[in-house]
Parts: C-alpha cells; sequence; structure tokens
C-alpha cells in the first residue's frame, strides 16, 4: 500500500489546483489527522481573521455531502458572497470533495482545489475524488492501540481523571500518564482529548 507521501506525490495536486487547494483528512472528533493548505496567504488570514468558515458554502456541502461537485454548483448558497470575495485573491473556479465511509465512522476528509483559468473538467474532478479517497484510507494508524491504551483513554473519556483511572485500574499515576503518552505518540495526537477523539473516530472506544 502507498504511504501518504507517495500519494501526495502522485497525484500532484498542485499542478491540478493551480490556484491552491485545502486538503483536510480524516477530520473527526476535532481536528483533522493531517491538513495541508496551499490557498493564498491573505486569503488564509482573512477567512481566519473574518470567521468565513461557518458561512462558506464549500464546507457546508463537504459536511452535507459526499461525493464531488464545482464550486459554481453550490454558488447560489453563498448568502455572505464568501466565493466572490474569494474570486478577488484569485480563486475563481474550485472543486470540493468529500469522502466518508462505513469503515471510518465519525471520520470525513475533504478537499477544497482552486483554479484561475477555468472549471475543472469531469475527469478532473472524478481523479480528485479517487484521490482525496485514497488519502482517507492511507493514513491509518500506523499501529494498533494496546488494550491497556484503549482502556487508559476510554476511562479518560468517561470523565475520570488521572488519580481516578489510576485507582480504578491500581496502577500508578506515572503508569497511566505512559499509557496516555504511547497512545498519543501513536495516533499523533497532541493533547489527550485529540486522542481519545480519534480513538472514537476508529471505533475503538
Amino acid at each position: 500500500m502507498e504511504t501518504l507521501d507517495q500519494l501526495l506525490a502522485k497525484y500532484d495536486f498542485d499542478a491540478l489546483a493551480t490556484a491552491g487547494y485545502h486538503l483536510a483528512l480524516r477530520v473527526g472528533f476535532a481536528f483533522p489527522e493531517y491538513q495541508r493548505n496551499s490557498l493564498p496567504q491573505d486569503w488564509v488570514e482573512m477567512y481566519t481573521r473574518d470567521g468565513l468558515m461557518i458561512f462558506d458554502p464549500i464546507i457546508h456541502w463537504v459536511y452535507d455531502n459526499s461525493g464531488h461537485t464545482r464550486w459554481s454548483a453550490i454558488a447560489n448558497r453563498d448568502e455572505r458572497k464568501v466565493l466572490t470575495t474569494a474570486a478577488t485573491f484569485g480563486l475563481r473556479y474550485g472543486a470540493a470533495i468529500s469522502v466518508m465511509h462505513d469503515d471510518t465512522p465519525g471520520l470525513r476528509s475533504f478537499g477544497s482545489f482552486a483554479r484561475t483559468d477555468r472549471e475543472f473538467e469531469d475527469g478532473e474532478l472524478e481523479l480528485l475524488s479517487h484521490a482525496v479517497d485514497e488519502l482517507h484510507h492511507a493514513l491509518s494508524p500506523a499501529r494498533a492501540l494496546t488494550k491497556a491504551e484503549i482502556e487508559a483513554l476510554e476511562m479518560l473519556a468517561s470523565g475520570l481523571m488521572l488519580k481516578q483511572i489510576a485507582h480504578e485500574l491500581d496502577i500508578s499515576e506515572s503508569a497511566v500518564k505512559l499509557r496516555l503518552t504511547n497512545a498519543r505518540s501513536k495516533l499523533g495526537a497532541r493533547t489527550n482529548t485529540q486522542a481519545v477523539g480519534q480513538a472514537k473516530g476508529y471505533g475503538w472506544i
């Protein structure tokens, strides 16, 4: 099976999305497990500063659908003119891709791809959709968690504090911390909360 880096090189999104793209893979409880944003920095800063995400018809579409579409097909939902504003930054034509499968419940991958010169062709939409689908499946945990690590995450998810978990398992608090540290490392999570969310997404807890 090809690695994430091999797939990213294989599909060369920069060549297809000549104005930039935003790719978010396996978005679960709170954070994507991987994301890349090559959209113009000025646009990204404005988008973030003005909180445009909650009005963005592309984001609404990817969370309501699976498959692919052109931005122009959802432009009539853009009451706050997010896409009109994006066009002033050269993001005039775009494609939205959304992937979600029954074997990865609670995890969605999506991409927003932009061009300045023309609409994406049907074949390019199919290629982008296939690429995001492959990347969605390629980004799985390299190592499964141990039973002890899952148990610690499950107890943390239930609202127990570290001291309580240690008492319940009859181990030291430092041993609990080690299990959680190992779980975060395997999942690539920055926090225990993120690790819990990812473990839930994988159906482990």
